[in-house]
C-alpha cells in the first residue's frame, strides 16, 4: 500500500482539478465508530476506499522513483437507496441496483477496477484546500486506464486483519480503527485466547 507524504515539513501536493482515469486499488474497513454530523453523533460502519491516478505520476520517493498521485474517500457501509455509497456505485457502473443486487453488495469486487474521477478543491475547517472526489463515472469508449501500478490491497476484520499492517497506517486512520466496535472486539477476542494458552502451560 503506498502512503504519498513528505518528510520536510512541506505541504504535500494536492490533485489538479479535473477529470481522470483512475483505478480502486486499496479497501479499509473502518469499523463502526462514532460519527458527528450536523450536531448528532452516530455509530456508523465505516469503509475508506483509495484510487490511484497513473496519468498523474509523482516522484515520493527517490528510491521507488514515479509513482501515481492517490485519492481516498470514506463511506458508510450501507446500501440504502439514499446512501452515498450506493450512489456513488451506481454511478460508476452506469446503472442502477436492483432491490436484489442492493440486499448484499461484496464491495472488493471493486478493487483492480478502473473508472473516470471528478476531483474538486475544497477549503477545509482550518482554512486551507483539499482535493475532494465530486463524482464518478465508467471510463468512455475508447479510453484506456494505463496498467495498474499499486496492488491491490485489503484490510478487514475477518481474513485480512493484522496488527503489524495496521501500526503502518497513518495516524488519523489507525485512530479511527481503533476505536472501532470491531477492533475492540477481535482484539478482546486476541487477549482471551492469550490467557487461555498461558493457563494451559500451568505445572498444576
Amino acid at each position: 500500500m503506498a502512503i504519498n507524504a513528505t518528510n520536510t515539513g512541506n505541504a504535500i501536493e494536492l490533485i489538479p482539478p479535473g477529470s481522470y482515469v483512475a483505478r480502486c486499488y486499496s479497501m479499509i474497513h473502518i469499523g463502526t465508530i462514532n460519527v458527528e454530523y450536523q450536531g448528532q453523533t452516530k455509530m456508523l460502519n465505516k469503509v475508506r476506499l483509495t484510487f490511484e491516478l497513473p496519468t498523474e505520476l509523482r516522484v515520493f520517493n527517490e528510491e521507488k522513483g514515479e509513482q501515481p498521485m492517490v485519492k481516498s474517500k470514506e463511506f458508510t457501509l450501507s446500501m440504502h437507496e439514499k446512501s452515498t455509497l450506493r450512489q456513488f456505485l451506481e454511478s460508476w457502473r452506469g446503472k442502477g441496483f436492483t432491490d436484489e443486487e442492493s440486499k448484499l453488495f461484496d464491495i472488493t469486487k471493486l478493487l483492480g477496477i478502473d473508472c473516470m474521477l471528478s476531483i474538486i478543491h475544497k477549503e477545509s475547517k482550518n482554512g486551507g484546500n483539499y482535493a475532494d472526489i465530486s463524482s464518478i463515472s465508467r471510463i468512455p469508449k475508447g479510453m484506456k486506464c494505463p496498467p495498474q501500478v499499486n496492488e491491490n490491497f485489503e484490510f478487514n476484520f475477518e481474513d485480512k486483519f493484522n496488527i503489524q499492517v495496521l501500526e503502518s497506517f497513518p495516524d488519523f486512520i489507525k485512530d479511527k480503527i481503533k476505536s472501532s466496535q470491531e477492533y475492540i472486539k477481535i482484539t478482546g477476542d486476541l487477549e482471551e485466547i492469550e490467557l487461555q494458552k498461558e493457563d494451559e502451560d500451568l505445572p498444576f
